[in-house]
C-alpha cells in the first residue's frame, strides 16, 4: 500500500511540474510570436534558422510535454506493476523506478524524433512561428494520416495491450531490475504504438495549443481507461478524418 501511495503521489507530482513548465513556455512562446509580429510590421527581419541550442529546447519541451500527457494514463500499469512485484518479495520501489525509468525512454525516443520533425517543418518554412502548421494541404494531411491509423489493426493491438495492463504484465513479467526495465520499454513501445498518431495531431493544431494539448491528454486517458476505449479511439479517427479533408478543401 506504501507504495502505490508513494507512486501516485509522483506521478501527481510529475504531472503538475510537467504542466507548470509548459504553461511558462506557453507564455513565453506568446509573447515571441507577438513581438516577431510586431517586428514584421515594422519591416525588420531576422534569422529565424534554427541551431543546436534550439533543437535541444525543443526536445526536452516534447519530453516534458510527454511527462505530462502520458503519466496519468500510465498509472494504472504502474501500480499493478508494484503490486504484483510486492507480492514476489520487500524490495518493490528500485524495480517499479526502473520499470517507469524505461517507460519513459521509449517517449524520450519519440521526443526526440519530434523534435527532429519540428526543425525540420521549420526549416522547410512549413511551420509557423506559433509551432502550428501553417499549410492547410498538409496540416489536412497530418490529420487525416492520424485519423486512418486509429482505425487500424495495429492501433487496436497496442490499444488493447494499454487497457489490459494485468494480461501484458502476466504475459511479458521478467525477474530482477533487468527484467522490470525490459519490461517498462516493452510497455512503452506498446504506449507510443496506441498514441504516436494523437501526438502528431499537435503539429496540425498547435505544438504549444495547451487547450489541444489537455485535449488529447484527456482523449488518450479516456481510449485506455474507460468502457468502450476501442470504440472511442474508432470515432476519434472518423473525427480526424473528417477534420483534415474540411482542412484541406476549405481553409
Amino acid at each position: 500500500m506504501r507504495d502505490r501511495v508513494i507512486i501516485a503521489v509522483c506521478i501527481a507530482a510529475l504531472t503538475a511540474l510537467a504542466w507548470r513548465y509548459l504553461l511558462g513556455v506557453g507564455r513565453e512562446m506568446s509573447a515571441m510570436v507577438e513581438h516577431d509580429r510586431m517586428m514584421a510590421e515594422m519591416g525588420m527581419t531576422m534569422d529565424m534558422s534554427w541551431g543546436a541550442r534550439d533543437v535541444l529546447f525543443t526536445f526536452v519541451m516534447w519530453v516534458v510535454m510527454m511527462v505530462g500527457m502520458m503519466a496519468p494514463s500510465a498509472a494504472p500499469t504502474f501500480m499493478l506493476f508494484v503490486a504484483l512485484q510486492r507480492g514476489r518479495g520487500p524490495s518493490a520501489a528500485p524495480k517499479w523506478l526502473v520499470f517507469g525509468i524505461g517507460y519513459f525512454v521509449v517517449w524520450s525516443a519519440f521526443s526526440a524524433a519530434a523534435a527532429v520533425v519540428q526543425w525540420w517543418l521549420h526549416e522547410t518554412a512549413v511551420m509557423s512561428p506559433a509551432m502550428v502548421v501553417a499549410s492547410a494541404p498538409i496540416g489536412g494531411a497530418i490529420l487525416i494520416g492520424a485519423g486512418i491509423y486509429q482505425l487500424t489493426p495495429l492501433k487496436a493491438a497496442c490499444l488493447t495491450h494499454c487497457r489490459g495492463p494485468l494480461a501484458f504484465l502476466m504475459s511479458h513479467w521478467r525477474d530482477g531490475i533487468a527484467g522490470a526495465a525490459r519490461m517498462g520499454l516493452r510497455h512503452g513501445l506498446y504506449c507510443v504504438g496506441c498514441c504516436w498518431a494523437l501526438m502528431g495531431v499537435l503539429f496540425a493544431v498547435g505544438v504549444m495549443n495547451l487547450l489541444w494539448v489537455a485535449a488529447l491528454s484527456i482523449i488518450v486517458l479516456a481510449e485506455k481507461l474507460i468502457p468502450g476505449g476501442h470504440v472511442l479511439a474508432r470515432a476519434g479517427g472518423v473525427a480526424m478524418i473528417v477534420a483534415g479533408v474540411l482542412r484541406v478543401f476549405v481553409s
